[in-house]
């Protein structure tokens, strides 16, 4: 089928790679001359060359009684002969998932009486297994779900995505309750489309300092990070350490500030706002700039400019000096603010990475 003279070969192989389609997607050259030769029982060989898919596809074969022609195969065989391995392959994977339900039948008993430790902790790497998991278990929560969502580990973009993704469970009756750190207040749209999606069903609080994310689904299962850099996550199943997470969930939310009881950082008598008592107590531990700020989810910059607010306002002129008259003025002796109104159990959101 490829022609000799004057350097064929190659422009039947350009022709060729430009035909790269399946034979669900025939291109219409090919089907055109596939209809003409069911209609005429044959069509010259030449005629194929500009479409070599039909003899690919087998939709063409030689004609036995003269070389320069080709007959077409008839539809239903050629439909046939491509859907009998199709039926082959359906009915072997059959036959193997009645095998694998039989090895397994005897052990499922079992299974649904013991909980083997091994299973309540399950190592989740990657990020895409990671979504998978916690997609399937909040697609599954019915009653509530709390999550912490440290701010600076989450982007203005994801947080609208995982804002978004509430809808579904708000549909469906699960109560939610989300803690973010005190700078998700900084961006005025975050706290507009909050109230505007939730619209009371959904309770936001905010609180100076978190460490890492938790997310906990009707109370049976919670998602932890187990490394820096996200890519691995830990799905609790364990009745005792979810109970013990769901506890830390309301200790950090009976301290932290509702969404909608305004700013968090009031200036007190001497002049120091909160997130500035947040510091001081981060600089007396012995915590750097960098760590602070990662603390408290803001830019270093921003740290920095409260840092100088603070020295400002206890007089100090150096660092070293700052720490003395932070433990010298006593305003980290003050006892922590009674917890808000509406404290409680709740649920969390953000489910997005």
């Amino acid at each position: 089928m490829f022609r000799t003279l004057g350097g064929g070969d190659l422009v039947m192989n350009r022709v060729k790679a430009s035909h790269p389609h399946a034979v669900t997607d025939l291109c219409e050259d090919g089907s055109r001359l596939y209809a003409t030769a069911l209609r005429t029982g044959r069509v010259a060989r030449t005629d194929a060359e500009a479409v070599p898919c039909l003899m690919e596809f087998a939709l063409l074969h030689p004609d036995p009684d003269d070389p320069t022609w080709l007959r077409p195969v008839p539809p239903a065989v050629a439909l046939a002969r491509r859907l009998n391995p199709i039926e082959q392959e359906i009915t072997e994977r059959r036959q193997l998932s009645i095998e694998l339900a039989d090895v397994f039948e005897p052990f499922m008993a079992l299974g649904a009486e013991v909980h083997a430790p091994s299973d309540s902790i399950t190592v989740l790497e990657g990020g895409e297994r990671i979504n998978a998991a916690l997609n399937l278990a909040t697609s599954q929560c019915q009653k509530e779900l709390l999550t912490v969502q440290p701010s600076d580990r989450i982007s203005e973009s994801s947080l609208l995505q995982g804002l978004e993704r509430d809808r579904a469970l708000i549909e469906r009756g699960v109560k939610i309750r989300s803690l973010y750190q005190h700078t998700a207040r900084y961006n005025p749209e975050k706290l507009a489309y909050a109230a505007r999606l939730s619209d009371g069903k959904i309770e936001y609080r905010t609180i100076d300092e978190l460490v890492e994310r938790l997310i906990i689904c009707d109370g049976a299962v919670a998602f932890i990070p187990a490394r820096e850099d996200q890519r691995i996550a830990l799905e609790l199943r364990h009745p005792g350490l979810v109970r013990y997470l769901m506890k830390v969930f309301a200790y950090l939310w009976d301290r932290a500030v509702p969404m909608s009881a305004g700013g968090p950082y009031e200036v007190d008598s001497d002049g120091i706002t909160e997130i500035q008592h947040s510091i001081a107590k981060l600089l007396i531990e012995g915590h750097v700039d960098e760590a602070i700020a990662r603390r408290l989810g803001m830019n270093v910059r921003t740290c920095r400019a409260h840092i100088a607010k603070l020295a400002q306002a206890l007089g100090s002129g150096s660092r070293a000096q700052l720490g003395f008259l932070i433990a010298q003025s006593g305003m980290l002796d003050k006892e922590n603010p009674e917890p808000g109104p509406g404290t409680g159990t709740g649920a969390g959101t953000g489910t997005g990475e």
